[in-house]
């Protein structure tokens, strides 16, 4: 295994986007990676892990002191035979003081692993506490094809530097601090990231010219930000190197992927990639007036002219609206007194950046999809929530229907079983009712899930407690939520245990 690297790494710091936390008696991590190829020793997977140091229990030196110390696990396993691992000590820095504990410390890792899919499973474990150690899988793919173009993962970069000795953090003839999260607050105003472009040789010719381009497009609509999109021209290499930035002081809020995409000479696009992250900039002012500026002539549109109904019409569109669309319908529609021309052209608007040729297509779809939530998913009575507005709405509007849904109605129970590493596989304690929702893809985002519980057992009241879903809930100890009203001195499922049934339908979607 490749040698570690131990650095001190001012960081800002989201206990809401935290993938490993617990409560804050657990340590605190986030997990990022990125996928390269080596023309000599193929690929392998590069893991970020960020720990944050106020959580980590320190123990005295004897050479006078204090220092942190987790021991962490990383295991590659497909169809249950294990391809590659590691298992090491990662050791804070020194202090003198643990009352004042303010920086994060972070580990970089390199994992050779042929082309497929992977279960990647990550275990933290901090020997000085006694909680129980935290794990988490993820599934992965590899695929760097040898006779065709492709690129790698997109890095992100805190910082860096031109590399004078190499390490871990080199490439390229630099030093590469990553960012290990994809959340940019308004204290960020540059996105930097590294990418690699494989095999343009191969496939154009050596020397041949070709273009990469790299932008940021809107996550919701997939248009692209002419305001953020750069290209770069290329002699075709055995590895071409992307190492370029944005500057997002002017980014408003919402959620962005970046995309690196080759394009030939007759511009077809030949290989891409994106990465997902959101922005938080409530400062930038968004001009409203742009959305009267598009003709509505002539158009679907036009014919809706009850004010009223276009109103109902445009609060349909909340679970798949931008953070910038949300603005206009909670400033101007809302709570404002948009007049229907403006109206008018916002809806157009919304449905000509989702689908260009047919817009009024594409609306009739999803108009078709919010009718069928209102009725799965709304709240009966003239007063209950309509299906669009619950969790459950939003999620199939959003991502269309999951591939499975596995149903569990409430289950009562007095026992205080426990459900981490006692009773048998598939029994859980008591549980309010509870859904998981299996997407096998999103976007390209696979293996998704959604947990939805009834904490309260009212009908259709439904709440989203957890997903691995980027930009959604994580809440590593949903189990918790399903069962805390029916412990009665029995053990509390550890978040990281996913046991019991309720484990089971989580890790094994059917």
């Amino acid at each position: 295994m490749l040698k570690k690297y131990l650095l001190l790494l001012s960081v800002f710091l989201f206990p809401a986007l935290v993938t490993m936390a617990q409560h804050d008696k657990y340590v605190q991590a986030q997990l990022f990676y990125a996928k390269f190829y080596s023309p000599a020793d193929g690929p392998f997977l590069e893991t970020y892990l960020s720990v944050v140091g106020n959580t980590v229990n320190y123990q005295p030196l004897p050479e006078g002191g204090f220092q942190g110390k987790i021991e962490v696990t990383m295991i590659f396993t497909k169809d249950s035979a294990v391809v590659n691992y590691d298992k090491y000590e990662l050791l804070s820095p020194v202090v003198k003081d643990t009352s004042g504990i303010d920086f994060n410390f972070l580990d970089q890792q390199r994992f050779s692993l042929p082309n497929g899919v992977f279960d990647f499973q990550i275990t933290i474990n901090d020997p000085g506490s006694n909680m129980s150690p935290y794990a988490t899988t993820q599934t992965i793919e590899i695929n760097f094809p040898p006779d065709k173009v492709s690129v790698s993962g997109i890095q992100l970069v805190e910082s860096y530097e031109a590399t004078t000795t190499e390490n871990i953090l080199s490439k390229s003839g630099y030093d590469l601090v990553p960012y290990v999260y994809n959340f940019l607050p308004d204290k960020v105003n540059t996105l930097t990231f590294y990418s690699e472009i494989y095999n343009a040789s191969g496939q154009f010719g050596e020397k041949e010219p070709f273009l990469i381009n790299y932008f940021l497009e809107s996550y919701e609509t997939g248009k692209k930000l002419n305001k953020f999109a750069r290209f770069k021209r290329e002699s075709a290499k055995t590895v071409n190197i992307l190492f370029a930035n944005f500057d997002i002081t002017h980014l408003a809020s919402g959620n962005y992927n970046l995309v690196v995409e080759v394009r030939n000479r007759e511009n077809e696009v030949i290989a891409e990639n994106r990465l997902f992250f959101q922005r938080s900039n409530p400062d930038v002012a968004i001009d409203f007036a742009d959305y009267a500026a598009a003709s509505t002539h002539n158009s679907f549109v036009s014919r809706i002219t009850s004010k009223d109904t276009l109103r109902q019409y445009i609060d349909y569109l909340i679970p798949v609206a931008t953070d910038v669309e949300l603005k206009f319908i909670t400033h101007q529609i809302q709570k404002g007194d948009a007049d229907l021309p403006m109206m008018q052209s916002f809806f157009f608007n919304f449905w000509l950046d989702r689908n260009e040729g047919d817009p009024e297509y594409a609306w009739r779809k999803y108009l078709s999809a919010v009718e069928l939530v209102n009725e799965q998913f709304g709240a009966p009575g003239t007063k209950g929530q309509r299906g669009y507005r619950t969790d459950m709405g939003r999620i199939f509007l959003k991502y269309g229907p999951p591939n499975t849904i596995s149903d569990q109605p409430f289950a009562a129970s007095t026992s205080g079983m426990t459900i981490n590493d006692g009773g048998e596989k598939g029994y859980d304690a008591g549980s309010v009712p509870y859904q998981i929702w299996h997407y096998y893809t999103i976007d390209n985002q696979r293996n998704r899930k959604f947990v939805f519980a009834n904490i309260h057992i009212a009908l259709n009241n439904y709440k989203l407690i957890h997903s691995n879903m980027p930009g959604e809930i994580s809440n590593e100890n949903w189990q918790a939520e399903l069962h805390n009203r029916f412990q009665h001195g029995g053990s509390m499922p550890d978040g990281d245990k996913y046991g019991g049934k309720s484990g089971d339908l989580y890790n094994n979607p059917r």
